[in-house]
């Protein structure tokens, strides 16, 4: 049984494609001529090139496979033309999904995002699969687009295509190397770049985790249902002291207001736009962390048998060990055991 992935060379792609592998499956892997294959390095995956814009590479992507792994996603809270947002996430899973369609697979995974479950209004409980949301409530490009990206895939299973959705919520380990905006707060906070925080929270999960949430909802999943693969709920603060107890840096201890670190983040687009640099300060991230991104994970529970093995400060501890080895740390970083860390 031949097992396509997209996205294989990107975080969480390349965490599935792994396990996969792993796991005794033939696999498949749709990369560009400019991806950067470093992560699939010693996987024996068969690799055909190709583009979500390339409806005759994804035909040929499709021979022979009986499931696909949609992980591939433009994942940017900030870009220049916004258009390609929406081309890659929307139109491209759009493509695929018909594709794997005319092919007759027998299982598609479409890798949503937990941006796309609506937020709780005051005193409610936490959000899951039934909390839907409208496009008007989507901040910016990104969630905008995978809003659509996700209405593809459940219009899609409406009309008979076997897609499954599963809603990671904020993956972190070994292996973010672009890195996404979650990887890009681990590297700031170990550069000294995180002076001060905000007053939000986020959903943290190992991204083995997440890659074994993938792999069960292609074997468990219900079609045309969606499944919100987390961990623990944490403030921003508290992300910030574990790594403090990682790493032995101080947290920061001032509290910045979203009106302040709004301001700031449009000053620093400002000068972005001017330089043709990506800003440091997403106006559209400042926006989200407006709201603590709280959810609750018991669909994927009791559906899928999914449960977030990783203790959360292990997985941060591996997103460290991994960025100091690569290089991206202008300091020398010394962390301590993950037992160690939990208990600090």
């Amino acid at each position: 049984m031949t097992t396509l992935v997209t996205g294989a060379t990107g975080f969480v792609g390349s965490h599935v494609t792994r396990q996969l592998v792993n796991a005794g499956n033939s696999v498949r892997v749709l990369v560009r001529p400019s991806s950067n294959l470093e992560l699939l390095d010693e996987l024996p995956v068969e690799r055909i090139e190709g583009d979500l814009r390339d409806v005759v590479s994804l035909d040929r992507a499709m021979r022979g496979v009986r499931r696909v792994f949609h992980v591939a996603a433009d994942y940017r809270l900030w870009a220049r033309n916004p258009e390609e947002l929406y081309e890659s996430n929307v139109e491209g899973t759009r493509r695929l999904i018909e594709a794997a369609a005319r092919a007759g697979v027998e299982r598609i995974v479409y890798t949503s995002t937990v941006a796309t479950i609506a937020l709780p209004g005051k005193g409610e409980r936490l959000p899951n699969e039934d909390t839907r949301a409208r496009l008007g409530d989507m901040i910016g490009h990104y969630k905008r687009s995978k809003f659509l990206a996700e209405l593809e895939a459940t219009k899609a299973a409406a009309a008979g295509v076997p897609v499954v959705i599963v809603n990671p919520t904020t993956p972190v380990g070994p292996g973010d190397w672009r890195p996404t905006p979650t990887g890009r707060i681990i590297v700031d906070f170990l550069n000294g770049k995180i002076p001060a925080y905000v007053d939000t929270g986020l959903n943290i999960v190992a991204v083995e985790d997440v890659a074994t949430g993938h792999i069960l909802a292609a074997d468990r999943g219900r079609i045309g249902e969606r499944y919100i693969l987390g961990g623990r709920n944490m403030t921003f603060k508290q992300i910030l002291d574990a790594l403090a107890a990682i790493t032995g840096r101080r947290a920061p201890r001032v509290r910045l207001p979203h009106a302040v670190a709004l301001a700031a983040g449009y000053a620093d687009e400002w000068f972005s736009r001017l330089t043709g640099r990506e800003p440091q300060i997403p106006v559209e991230g400042v926006k989200m962390s407006r709201h603590r991104m709280f959810v609750e994970c018991g669909k994927a529970e009791r559906e899928l048998g999914y449960e977030a093995r990783s203790v959360t400060a292990a997985a941060l501890e591996r997103a460290v060990r991994w960025y100091v080895d690569h290089g991206y740390i202008g300091h020398r970083v010394r962390s301590k055991p993950a037992a160690q860390a939990q208990a600090a």
